[in-house]
């Protein structure tokens, strides 16, 4: 792309044939960037110096920023944005994920829309039953994004609550919990999953529930395993994967006062036992990023 408009400003043998890009002025080019997405800032940046100064303006960043930015970055360790000055260095930083409360959450911008998107560790939500080894146990992953998943061998009262306080900018916001049915594992370097104890999820739904400080509430159910969908070639379709349950949508008009959700899955029907499953975290993202994203999201 940069060889290309590179061309606009050459003749046949190389001479300058007029006015190029190098000549509109910086302020001009940092205006029509504000329109544009920072991956596509990014690439421009490269054309030459004007274009570089202008992918580098606080002006353009500041509007790619959440307005609340600030709330945001109180969240994290001083020392991990005390020194940035530039907007582009701070959209950097929150562009990549970034942890906080003790390392069980993770907030991160959408890196082509700049919205706000949240992720809660299974440590990071109280899980009935989980210090007796009996029924929980903590396994180690590089398949979490937190590098560790709570796996339930068996229990009869299952129930998993979760609170959040968060700043979040005005959205219209998805949550989602992240399960994956039966245990897995590498073997001779290729993934295998085992299913031994995993049952009692086809006999009752499990209802996902939240609720937000604002009045706001959702609620779904999910029978989280499916005998009656086996398949010759493929098995069960809800075994061995990773798949969002969505619970619901809410909507947040003010980043003041600070909005908070609680969320919950249970199934606490105790006529029978339930086990073999992996928790691994809940997703608070933008609903249309989430669309994006469909493929694997149980609605």
């Amino acid at each position: 792309m940069g060889a290309s408009l590179s061309n606009l400003t050459e003749g046949a043998n190389g001479a300058a044939i007029g006015p190029g890009l190098g000549d509109i002025p910086e302020s001009c080019v940092a205006c029509v960037f504000t329109y544009l997405t920072p991956p596509e800032i990014c690439n421009l940046a490269r054309l030459n110096h004007a274009f570089r100064g202008a992918a580098s303006s606080d002006s353009v960043w500041e509007k790619k920023l959440p307005r609340n930015y600030l709330d945001l970055l109180d969240l994290l360790p001083p020392d991990r944005h005390r020194d940035l000055s530039k907007k582009k260095d701070i959209y950097a930083l929150l562009s990549r994920p970034v942890s906080f409360d003790d390392g069980n959450k993770e907030l991160w911008l959408d890196r082509v829309t700049g919205r706000v998107c949240v992720s809660i560790s299974a440590k990071g939500m109280a899980i009935t039953g989980i210090e007796d080894r009996r029924y929980w146990n903590w396994v180690a992953t590089e398949e979490s994004r937190f590098h560790v998943v709570a796996y339930l061998q068996q229990i009869w009262w299952f129930e998993v609550d979760g609170v959040l306080k968060f700043p979040f900018p005005p959205d219209i916001y998805t949550l989602t919990f992240r399960l994956h049915l039966g245990r897995f594992a590498k073997r001779l370097g290729r993934r295998v999953s085992h299913f031994d104890q995993t049952h009692g999820w086809e006999i009752k739904p499990v209802r996902f529930e939240l609720s937000t400080s604002d009045g706001q509430q959702a609620s779904s159910e999910c029978c989280l395993d499916d005998t009656d969908e086996l398949d010759e070639e493929y098995g069960n379709h809800k075994r061995g994967y990773w798949i969002e349950y969505k619970v619901g949508e809410f909507v947040v008009t003010d980043s003041d006062p600070i909005t908070e959700v609680r969320f919950s899955m249970k199934q606490i029907d105790c006529t029978h036992s339930k086990g073999g499953l992996c928790v691994d975290s809940v997703f608070i993202i933008p609903n249309d990023l989430k669309e994006r994203k469909r493929k694997g999201v149980v609605k």
